[in-house]
């Protein structure tokens, strides 16, 4: 039974050996790495505010889809409303939101720049919607009523008039240029959206003075009922097709939506333009609306996030762009979206690894915050590797000394116990005594020592020694009373 608790004694003592070696590795390791994450704090706040647009808004639908997206990794998105890319690039550049939609030709690409904004890449088109009365379009070019034999067949109840192409100006009196919406009732987007700067530039490339013209700013809720009630004659939106108010506008009767014959001169004009083309019975294949592909202009909408934004939530951010906007979409085929090529301001090394890279194959096995921490930490962690590799070498010699040590540190008191030995002329058999005492003395000690059965020959080698300097101490015992006697003799 006492072999038993002796065992595990021996065990501890091993086990508390290897601690003690590993110990002054260990702590200078976690000392390391508790400095390196103190100061890149690799992990990212909890929450994220994402400034994103009007209310029925097809960024603010995005906006929710990211939210979705976000939360199953733990971050919370907090979504504030706003009323379009100018207040967002606004809010983006005071520091009130960490991400927001901003669309092409609002940011400035060299001030916002150098003021800390990036980009996560082109997420999808927003074409520019000019929605419009049909009876105000016939009412502007003077077509008296017709009969509806002379009229032709009309489209069945519910479908959009699509209108611009040869031949609809006559039959349905269309328009096809801004032009002619110089003497109408045009609503050209709400303050702060962007639209209604768009539009001054594009009249005043025209050659038309908005100040003389009937505008107003409407939210795009109020502009669309407006429009549907005949208070306006013209709305004009940018919105992804995926809004609910363009989605309603495509299909309500007696609206027309304008075919811009104009649109490769104007992309010409403002660079942040490209010309799209709404492809025929992409609204309803059965109905076949619209009846023909109609032009448009549409700029691309970025994410922009600022420098100061933690790593981790760009990285987030990018990877849902990729599931959110890589599919075939009205304007745009599959994999077009996200991009890098038409973003105007520099793409962070986020967006361009999740749109242009290849993951590191550890996120694919591990969960977000653990493939995070190696994401952020990789450079520390190498440099832990390539210092471990020199001192992981100290470790067995130090364990050897700790285990060694407790054994060849009863040498010092044996190598006493023999000088006195033979030094011992003149002594008195009760000092030989004292000194066979000590020996027994440190036998007992000898004994209670325990160490790994791998260095038992050091603690019998100790045990050895000892034993031969007892024999030497009773074999001077022995010869010492004779001493004097041989001195007497002649």
């Amino acid at each position: 039974m006492k072999a038993v608790p002796r065992y595990f004694k021996l065990l501890w003592l091993g086990f508390r050996d290897l601690i003690a070696s590993v110990g002054p590795v260990v702590f200078l390791v976690a000392g390391v790495l508790i400095a390196a994450y103190v100061y890149l704090q690799p992990q990212p706040p909890r929450s994220v505010t994402l400034a994103t647009g009007p209310a029925g808004s097809a960024d603010a639908e995005f906006g929710q889809r990211y939210a979705e997206a976000l939360r199953a990794n733990g971050i919370t998105v907090v979504l504030k409303p706003t009323t379009g890319s100018v207040n967002n690039l606004a809010l983006l550049r005071k520091g009130e939101v960490d991400a927001a939609f901003v669309r092409g030709g609002s940011a400035d690409p060299v001030a916002d720049s150098e003021a800390g904004l990036v980009s996560l890449g082109a997420l999808y088109y927003e074409p520019l919607w000019i929605f419009y009365r049909l009876d105000a379009a016939q009412r502007i070019r003077n077509t008296p009523p017709r009969s509806p034999a002379a009229r032709g067949p009309l489209p069945p109840e519910g479908a959009p008039f699509i209108l611009g192409r040869p031949g609809d100006e006559r039959k349905h009196g269309a328009i096809d240029s801004l032009a002619d919406l110089r003497p109408l009732r045009v609503n050209v987007g709400q303050a702060g959206s962007g639209v209604p700067d768009i539009m001054a530039r594009m009249l005043n490339a025209n050659r038309i003075d908005a100040a003389r013209m009937p505008l107003s700013q409407l939210d795009p809720s109020p502009a669309t009922e407006a429009l549907l009630g005949g208070m306006i004659d013209v709305e004009v939106m940018a919105s992804a097709p995926q809004s609910p108010l363009v989605q309603r506008l495509l299909r309500s009767p007696g609206i027309g939506l304008l075919d811009l014959r104009q649109a490769e001169a104007y992309t010409r004009i403002f660079p942040f333009f490209s010309a799209v083309s709404l492809p025929r019975g992409i609204v309803d294949l059965a109905g076949d609306q619209p009846p023909q592909d109609v032009t448009m202009l549409a700029a691309t909408v970025s994410l922009l996030t600022r420098e100061d934004t933690h790593p981790a939530l760009r990285q987030l951010f990018a990877q849902a762009a990729q599931t959110i906007h890589g599919g075939a979409h009205w304007f745009n085929g599959a994999r077009e979206f996200p991009n890098t090529r038409t973003s105007e301001l520099p793409v962070s090394a986020e967006g361009d690894r999740a749109i242009n890279g290849t993951p590191p194959f550890w996120q694919r096995y591990l969960p977000f915050w653990a493939s995070n921490l190696i994401e952020r930490m990789w450079l520390v962690l190498g440099g832990l590797i390539v210092l471990l590799l020199p001192l992981s070498r100290v470790v067995p010699p130090l364990y050897t000394f700790r285990v060694r040590r407790r054994v060849f540190r009863w040498y010092a008191r044996l190598r006493e116990v023999e000088a006195k030995a033979d030094a011992g002329e003149g002594r008195t058999p009760q000092q030989w005594q004292a000194l066979l005492d000590e020996l027994d003395q440190l036998d007992r000690v000898v004994d209670r020592i325990a160490v790994p059965l791998s260095y038992a020959d050091e603690l019998y080698a100790l045990r050895h020694n000892i034993d031969t300097v007892r024999q030497r101490v009773r074999a001077r015992q022995a010869a010492a009373p004779a001493a004097p006697a041989a001195a007497a003799a002649p």
